[in-house]
Parts: C-alpha cells; structure tokens; sequence
C-alpha cells in the first residue's frame, strides 16, 4: 500500500514487508515539496522495528499517567498556596435568602450547565402579613412546598421553614446569568404581587396541596397513608420499650 503524500511519486522500492529486498533507495517526484522531504531515503527515513518501542494503547496509558503526575505536583506544590484565600463560614443572613443550585462537569461543555435553580424559604421573603405570605404560595403554586427540595442543598428547620419553601429554575436562555437574573426578577415579582392589596379575590381560597400528595404517593414509601407525615422508626418508640443492648446484660467479672 502507498503513502497517501506519495501517490503521485515513482516509487521503484517495495516497503511492504520487512524480508522484501529493496530494489532502489531515492523516490523521483513529480509535484513540488518542502526542500527536507524532496528525497526520502526508505533505508534512513523508515528504518525496520526492532522491538524498542511499545504499542499505541501504552503511550495512551503513559499519557494518562503523565497527566495524573501533572495534577499530583499542582497538589503538592500549590495547594498550599490556596491557604491564604480561605474565608470563615457565615450562614446566610436574611438580606441573602436565596441558595442558587448549578451543575458543572468540571468544564465539558453540556447543555444542563446553563440552568440555575433557586430555592427560598417563604419566611425570608419580605411578605408583610400572613395574608401577603398565603398569596405568595397560591401565585407559587406548585413551586411551593412544606419541604426543602431534597436536590436544594437547604437543610431545613423549623423557623426557617414554617411556611415552607419555594424553587423557580430557568434554563431557556444561553447564559447562565440571563437565567438567573430571570429567577431574582420573577422572585421580585411575586412578593410585589402578594404585597399588593389591589388583588383581593383569591386571598381566601385554599392551599392546593395536590402536588405535594402526588409527589408522596409516587415516591411509594406509605407517607401518604392515614395523613402520617414521615415514616415510624425506633426513634418513635419509648426509650423503656426498647431491648436492653447485649453489652449490658453481661454480667460484670469484678463482682
């Protein structure tokens, strides 16, 4: 088989096997090329294998670990460094309600990596009155629930948490701050929306909590039965009800 940059060149050697004598050394051209390859020398420029060098799949694998020694002396060498910026811990105060979710694949380019997803707790909101408060979760609809959104990173308690929690995402923009400046001014919108006293005709109606049993009864773990809001365990029971641990029932040796 001839080389594709020798297609259009008399070739009078035969390289297809190592065993098949060579009948001429110099390749006649045809087309003009570099001055460094206008005469290749088949014995010089395509000497025989000799063992001396390993397949493609070990340098792939000599790569890899050449990659993994890189990051290995970052670590020793200048994490260190990083020292220096490190900053104490301060929970969020209620200037900062908000907890912004993103996901990244340490660079690599996925269409999720533009989404942002916002997660409030109603009592942080600046509702003026409980009436304020019901019409925010009515306009919430069902973005409102009784419990931190598990994938939300908010622990949740109860002072934070009496009047539940409320999650906007956004991904229909191509950047990552035009979907979150979309979030903070919907947000903005609904508190001055259930503020507003110009709206007074569904303030009285109910809480639909249906998508809040929906979500339960799906999960299949029995919460929705009988109006139970978590699962009895051994925590439930009285202490004296419990059985005495095995290490205290042994007899004591000193006695």
């Amino acid at each position: 088989m001839m080389l594709p940059a020798l297609r259009s060149q008399c070739i009078k050697a035969r390289f297809l096997h190592v065993s098949v004598p060579r009948e001429g050394k110099l390749i006649v051209r045809k087309t003009p090329l570099p001055r460094e390859v206008v005469e290749w020398d088949l014995e010089k420029d395509f000497p025989e294998f000799e063992g001396d060098d390993i397949p493609a799949a070990g340098h792939m694998y000599l790569h890899q670990q050449r990659r993994v020694g890189h990051y290995l002396r970052l670590i020793e060498n200048e994490m260190r460094q990083l020292v220096a910026l490190r900053k104490p811990f301060v929970p969020p105060s209620a200037s900062t309600p908000l907890v912004i979710r993103s996901v990244d694949y340490a660079g690599e380019k996925h269409p999720v990596t533009v989404k942002r997803s916002v997660v409030v707790p109603v009592a942080h909101l600046p509702l003026k009155n409980e009436v304020a408060i019901h019409r925010a979760k009515l306009l919430a609809g069902v973005r409102w629930s009784e419990e931190p959104p598990k994938d939300s990173g908010v622990a949740g308690n109860s002072e934070e948490g009496v009047h539940g929690y409320i999650k906007i995402s956004c991904e229909d923009f191509s950047r990552p701050s035009m979907n979150l400046k979309w979030i903070s001014d919907t947000i903005d919108r609904l508190v001055a929306e259930a503020n507003s006293e110009s709206h007074r005709s569904y303030q009285d109606l109910p809480l639909d909590r249906r998508h809040i049993q929906a979500r339960v009864k799906k999960a299949g773990k029995g919460d929705h039965a009988r109006g139970r809001k978590h699962r009895p365990s051994i925590r439930d029971f009285p202490k004296e009800w419990l059985p005495q641990p095995a290490a205290d029932k042994l007899p004591n040796p000193s006695i």
